[in-house]
Protein backbone atom coordinates (compact mmCIF):
# COMPACT_ATOMS: atom_id res chain seq x y z
CA UNK A 1 0.00 0.00 0.00
CA UNK A 2 1.66 3.32 -0.85
CA UNK A 3 1.65 6.22 1.47
CA UNK A 4 2.79 9.63 1.42
CA UNK A 5 4.17 12.64 3.82
CA UNK A 6 1.44 15.21 4.81
CA UNK A 7 3.64 18.09 6.20
CA UNK A 8 0.86 20.71 6.53
CA UNK A 9 -0.60 19.39 9.34
CA UNK A 10 0.78 20.75 12.71
CA UNK A 11 0.72 19.64 16.64
CA UNK A 12 1.29 21.80 19.03
CA UNK A 13 1.52 21.51 23.11
CA UNK A 14 3.30 24.22 24.07
CA UNK A 15 0.18 26.46 25.75
CA UNK A 16 -1.40 26.58 29.10
CA UNK A 17 -2.33 22.33 29.94
CA UNK A 18 -0.56 21.38 26.72
CA UNK A 19 0.90 17.48 26.73
CA UNK A 20 1.59 15.53 23.46
CA UNK A 21 4.57 15.05 21.13
CA UNK A 22 4.57 14.17 17.55
CA UNK A 23 6.91 10.97 17.55
CA UNK A 24 6.66 10.00 13.50
CA UNK A 25 5.90 11.51 10.23
CA UNK A 26 2.26 12.35 9.56
CA UNK A 27 1.81 9.71 6.95
CA UNK A 28 -1.56 9.20 4.59
CA UNK A 29 -2.65 6.15 3.34
CA UNK A 30 -6.57 5.12 1.74
CA UNK A 31 -7.22 8.89 2.64
CA UNK A 32 -6.48 8.61 6.07
CA UNK A 33 -3.56 10.79 8.14
CA UNK A 34 -1.81 8.69 10.20
CA UNK A 35 -0.67 11.33 13.06
CA UNK A 36 1.49 8.98 15.69
CA UNK A 37 1.97 10.70 19.52
CA UNK A 38 3.52 10.35 22.57
CA UNK A 39 2.02 11.84 25.74
CA UNK A 40 5.08 13.08 27.81
CA UNK A 41 5.95 11.76 31.52
CA UNK A 42 6.07 13.77 34.66
CA UNK A 43 9.08 14.22 37.00
CA UNK A 44 9.80 10.66 38.51
CA UNK A 45 7.60 10.35 41.78
CA UNK A 46 9.40 8.87 44.54
CA UNK A 47 6.77 8.41 46.90
CA UNK A 48 4.61 6.17 43.72
CA UNK A 49 7.76 4.63 42.42
CA UNK A 50 6.64 6.34 38.88
CA UNK A 51 6.87 9.01 36.40
CA UNK A 52 3.22 9.34 36.14
CA UNK A 53 1.36 10.16 32.64
CA UNK A 54 -2.21 10.18 31.33
CA UNK A 55 -3.41 13.88 30.60
CA UNK A 56 -2.86 15.16 27.15
CA UNK A 57 -4.17 18.15 25.26
CA UNK A 58 -3.10 19.61 22.24
CA UNK A 59 -3.76 21.81 19.08
CA UNK A 60 -3.71 20.05 15.12
CA UNK A 61 -3.83 23.01 12.36
CA UNK A 62 -4.16 22.39 8.88
CA UNK A 63 -6.37 19.28 9.44
CA UNK A 64 -9.85 20.61 7.97
CA UNK A 65 -11.65 18.40 5.92
CA UNK A 66 -8.89 15.50 6.72
CA UNK A 67 -9.58 12.61 7.92
CA UNK A 68 -7.15 12.27 11.08
CA UNK A 69 -5.97 8.92 12.92
CA UNK A 70 -4.64 10.51 15.78
CA UNK A 71 -2.37 7.30 17.81
CA UNK A 72 -0.85 7.48 21.09
CA UNK A 73 1.06 4.80 20.87
CA UNK A 74 2.66 4.87 24.80
CA UNK A 75 -1.06 4.94 26.18
CA UNK A 76 -0.85 1.36 27.20
CA UNK A 77 2.24 2.76 29.65
CA UNK A 78 0.11 5.25 30.84
CA UNK A 79 -0.33 5.34 34.64
CA UNK A 80 -4.19 3.91 34.37
CA UNK A 81 -4.27 2.50 31.12
CA UNK A 82 -7.64 0.63 31.57
CA UNK A 83 -9.13 4.04 32.00
CA UNK A 84 -8.97 4.37 28.41
CA UNK A 85 -11.44 1.62 27.78
CA UNK A 86 -14.87 2.74 26.58
CA UNK A 87 -12.92 6.41 26.70
CA UNK A 88 -13.68 8.77 24.32
CA UNK A 89 -11.54 11.93 23.44
CA UNK A 90 -12.75 15.14 24.08
CA UNK A 91 -12.86 18.29 20.98
CA UNK A 92 -13.05 21.81 20.22
CA UNK A 93 -13.08 23.97 18.22
CA UNK A 94 -13.18 27.22 20.12
CA UNK A 95 -11.91 25.62 23.46
CA UNK A 96 -15.27 26.90 24.92
CA UNK A 97 -17.75 24.17 23.82
CA UNK A 98 -15.94 20.60 24.14
CA UNK A 99 -17.73 17.30 22.37
CA UNK A 100 -16.61 13.80 22.54
CA UNK A 101 -14.88 11.95 19.52
CA UNK A 102 -16.99 8.69 19.20
CA UNK A 103 -14.44 6.73 17.34
CA UNK A 104 -12.29 6.36 20.12
CA UNK A 105 -10.78 2.99 20.28
CA UNK A 106 -8.55 1.47 22.98
CA UNK A 107 -5.67 -1.30 21.97
CA UNK A 108 -4.75 -3.26 25.04
CA UNK A 109 -2.58 -5.47 22.81
CA UNK A 110 -0.42 -2.85 21.24
CA UNK A 111 -0.90 -0.48 24.21
CA UNK A 112 -2.13 2.21 21.47
CA UNK A 113 -4.99 4.65 22.23
CA UNK A 114 -6.70 5.75 18.68
CA UNK A 115 -9.34 8.52 17.68
CA UNK A 116 -10.10 9.01 14.47
CA UNK A 117 -11.68 12.52 13.62
CA UNK A 118 -12.46 14.93 10.60
CA UNK A 119 -12.41 18.44 11.71
CA UNK A 120 -14.99 20.79 9.60
CA UNK A 121 -12.50 23.88 10.49
CA UNK A 122 -8.87 24.71 10.32
CA UNK A 123 -7.64 23.82 13.50
CA UNK A 124 -8.93 21.56 16.05
CA UNK A 125 -8.28 20.81 20.44
CA UNK A 126 -8.13 17.60 21.82
CA UNK A 127 -7.68 16.45 25.07
CA UNK A 128 -8.10 14.17 27.96
CA UNK A 129 -11.07 15.83 29.70
CA UNK A 130 -12.99 19.16 29.21
CA UNK A 131 -9.72 21.58 30.47
CA UNK A 132 -10.02 24.42 32.70
CA UNK A 133 -7.53 26.67 31.93
CA UNK A 134 -5.15 28.72 34.38
CA UNK A 135 -7.00 31.64 32.95
CA UNK A 136 -10.43 30.06 33.40
CA UNK A 137 -9.10 29.98 37.36
CA UNK A 138 -7.87 33.64 37.15
CA UNK A 139 -11.43 35.06 36.11
CA UNK A 140 -13.29 32.39 39.04
CA UNK A 141 -11.10 34.22 41.56
CA UNK A 142 -11.66 37.60 40.38
CA UNK A 143 -15.50 37.06 39.88
CA UNK A 144 -15.86 35.81 43.53
CA UNK A 145 -13.98 38.84 44.49
CA UNK A 146 -16.42 41.07 43.06
CA UNK A 147 -19.45 39.56 44.39
CA UNK A 148 -19.42 41.24 47.93
CA UNK A 149 -20.51 37.77 49.45
CA UNK A 150 -16.36 36.30 49.72
CA UNK A 151 -13.27 37.76 49.92
CA UNK A 152 -9.96 36.56 47.98
CA UNK A 153 -6.12 36.11 49.31
CA UNK A 154 -2.80 34.49 48.27
CA UNK A 155 -2.07 32.32 51.10
CA UNK A 156 1.13 31.33 49.39
CA UNK A 157 2.73 30.62 46.36
CA UNK A 158 3.85 27.54 44.25
CA UNK A 159 7.57 26.04 43.08
CA UNK A 160 6.80 27.66 39.80
CA UNK A 161 5.38 31.26 41.37
CA UNK A 162 1.81 31.05 40.59
CA UNK A 163 -0.39 32.31 43.52
CA UNK A 164 -2.40 29.96 45.91
CA UNK A 165 -5.46 31.31 45.80
CA UNK A 166 -7.89 30.82 48.36
CA UNK A 167 -11.88 32.10 48.60
CA UNK A 168 -13.51 32.52 51.91
CA UNK A 169 -17.07 33.35 52.58
CA UNK A 170 -19.88 32.98 55.34
CA UNK A 171 -19.93 34.46 58.90
CA UNK A 172 -20.93 31.64 60.67
CA UNK A 173 -18.87 29.46 62.96
CA UNK A 174 -18.27 26.39 61.43
CA UNK A 175 -14.63 26.41 59.63
CA UNK A 176 -15.01 24.22 56.29
CA UNK A 177 -12.96 23.58 53.93
CA UNK A 178 -13.33 22.86 50.33
CA UNK A 179 -9.82 22.22 48.16
CA UNK A 180 -10.06 20.55 44.37
CA UNK A 181 -7.61 19.58 41.73
CA UNK A 182 -4.39 18.37 44.38
CA UNK A 183 -4.48 15.66 41.08
CA UNK A 184 -3.89 18.93 37.97
CA UNK A 185 -5.06 16.20 35.27
CA UNK A 186 -8.66 15.83 37.27
CA UNK A 187 -10.07 19.06 35.40
CA UNK A 188 -13.31 18.01 36.28
CA UNK A 189 -12.59 18.84 39.90
CA UNK A 190 -12.21 22.67 39.06
CA UNK A 191 -15.57 22.29 36.78
CA UNK A 192 -17.21 21.10 39.55
CA UNK A 193 -15.28 23.91 42.00
CA UNK A 194 -16.68 26.18 39.32
CA UNK A 195 -20.25 25.50 39.95
CA UNK A 196 -19.99 24.84 43.85
CA UNK A 197 -18.66 28.96 44.24
CA UNK A 198 -21.39 29.95 41.97
CA UNK A 199 -24.00 28.49 43.84
CA UNK A 200 -22.44 29.22 47.08
CA UNK A 201 -22.08 33.13 46.40
CA UNK A 202 -25.64 33.26 44.36
CA UNK A 203 -27.89 36.03 46.47
CA UNK A 204 -30.79 34.99 45.71
CA UNK A 205 -30.44 31.58 46.49
CA UNK A 206 -31.72 30.86 49.83
CA UNK A 207 -29.85 27.60 51.10
CA UNK A 208 -26.41 29.45 50.24
CA UNK A 209 -27.41 32.65 52.14
CA UNK A 210 -28.59 29.93 55.29
CA UNK A 211 -25.19 28.23 55.07
CA UNK A 212 -23.41 31.32 54.87
CA UNK A 213 -25.07 32.43 58.10
CA UNK A 214 -24.07 28.89 59.75
CA UNK A 215 -20.75 28.60 58.54
CA UNK A 216 -16.95 30.00 57.15
CA UNK A 217 -16.20 28.71 53.93
CA UNK A 218 -12.56 28.48 52.86
CA UNK A 219 -12.50 27.46 49.56
CA UNK A 220 -9.32 26.81 47.30
CA UNK A 221 -10.29 26.22 43.89
CA UNK A 222 -6.88 24.66 42.37
CA UNK A 223 -4.47 23.54 45.00
CA UNK A 224 -2.01 22.19 42.27
CA UNK A 225 -1.74 25.37 39.83
CA UNK A 226 2.11 24.65 38.56
CA UNK A 227 1.12 20.76 37.42
CA UNK A 228 -2.41 22.35 35.69
CA UNK A 229 -0.14 24.80 33.78
CA UNK A 230 2.24 22.04 32.57
CA UNK A 231 -0.23 19.47 31.63
CA UNK A 232 0.94 17.22 34.30
CA UNK A 233 -1.65 14.36 35.57
CA UNK A 234 -0.65 13.55 39.16
CA UNK A 235 2.02 16.11 40.37
CA UNK A 236 3.46 19.32 41.15
CA UNK A 237 6.36 20.93 39.75
CA UNK A 238 8.62 18.87 41.57
CA UNK A 239 6.97 15.69 40.97
CA UNK A 240 5.72 15.27 44.16
CA UNK A 241 1.68 13.82 44.47
CA UNK A 242 0.79 16.10 46.50
CA UNK A 243 -2.23 13.95 47.92
CA UNK A 244 0.64 11.81 49.65
CA UNK A 245 1.99 15.13 51.26
CA UNK A 246 0.10 15.68 54.12
CA UNK A 247 1.97 14.10 56.72
CA UNK A 248 4.90 16.10 56.26
CA UNK A 249 4.78 19.00 53.80
CA UNK A 250 7.82 20.14 52.64
CA UNK A 251 7.85 24.38 51.91
CA UNK A 252 10.34 23.97 48.86
CA UNK A 253 8.70 20.34 47.50
CA UNK A 254 5.15 20.77 48.19
CA UNK A 255 4.20 24.69 49.09
CA UNK A 256 0.64 24.10 48.30
CA UNK A 257 -0.19 21.60 51.11
CA UNK A 258 2.16 23.26 53.26
CA UNK A 259 0.30 26.69 52.99
CA UNK A 260 -3.33 25.20 52.83
CA UNK A 261 -2.14 22.88 56.12
CA UNK A 262 -0.84 26.42 57.99
CA UNK A 263 -3.93 28.18 57.41
CA UNK A 264 -6.39 25.21 58.23
CA UNK A 265 -4.18 25.01 61.75
CA UNK A 266 -4.70 29.64 62.07
CA UNK A 267 -8.52 29.45 60.82
CA UNK A 268 -9.47 26.29 62.43
CA UNK A 269 -11.36 22.97 60.25
CA UNK A 270 -14.41 21.39 61.18
CA UNK A 271 -14.86 19.73 57.71
CA UNK A 272 -13.18 19.20 54.51
CA UNK A 273 -13.97 18.20 51.06
CA UNK A 274 -11.29 17.40 48.97
CA UNK A 275 -12.96 17.11 45.02
CA UNK A 276 -11.41 14.59 42.59
CA UNK A 277 -12.51 13.22 39.30
CA UNK A 278 -11.47 10.09 37.19
CA UNK A 279 -12.21 8.99 33.82
CA UNK A 280 -13.42 5.64 34.54
CA UNK A 281 -16.14 7.44 36.68
CA UNK A 282 -18.93 9.32 35.36
CA UNK A 283 -19.11 11.89 38.18
CA UNK A 284 -16.78 14.09 40.88
CA UNK A 285 -15.80 12.02 44.22
CA UNK A 286 -15.16 13.98 47.39
CA UNK A 287 -12.89 12.82 50.46
CA UNK A 288 -10.78 14.61 53.18
CA UNK A 289 -12.53 14.55 55.92
CA UNK A 290 -11.42 11.69 57.59
CA UNK A 291 -8.95 12.16 60.13
CA UNK A 292 -9.99 15.48 61.33
CA UNK A 293 -10.62 14.67 65.20
CA UNK A 294 -14.24 15.46 66.00
CA UNK A 295 -15.65 14.47 62.53
CA UNK A 296 -17.88 11.66 62.43
CA UNK A 297 -17.36 8.70 60.27
CA UNK A 298 -19.99 8.24 57.76
CA UNK A 299 -21.18 4.94 59.45
CA UNK A 300 -22.33 6.98 62.81
CA UNK A 301 -23.79 10.21 60.77
CA UNK A 302 -26.45 10.12 58.49
CA UNK A 303 -25.32 14.29 57.56
CA UNK A 304 -21.69 12.90 56.88
CA UNK A 305 -23.01 9.67 55.32
CA UNK A 306 -25.41 12.20 53.02
CA UNK A 307 -22.60 14.82 52.16
CA UNK A 308 -19.11 12.90 52.36
CA UNK A 309 -17.79 9.63 49.95
CA UNK A 310 -14.85 8.66 51.37
CA UNK A 311 -12.52 6.66 48.40
CA UNK A 312 -9.64 4.83 49.76
CA UNK A 313 -6.75 5.17 46.95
Amino acid sequence: MSSSVDKSVGICSTFDSGNIKLVGPISVASGVHNVPLEIIPEMFTEVDGRAHFQWYHFRASGVKDKKCCFKIVNAGKASYPDAYIGYQSCASYDRKYWFRVPDTVYNKTNGELCFEHTPVQDLCYYAYFAPYSMEQHADLVAWAGTTGLASVRTIGYTCDGYPLDMVTAGTGPKKLWVIARQHPGESMAEWWMDGFLHRLLDAHDPMARKLLEEATFHVVPNMCPDGSRRGHLRTNARGRNLNREWKTPCPENSPEVFHVLREMADLGCDFNLDVHGDEELPYNFIAGSEGIPGTPSPSTSPLCSVYVILFVE
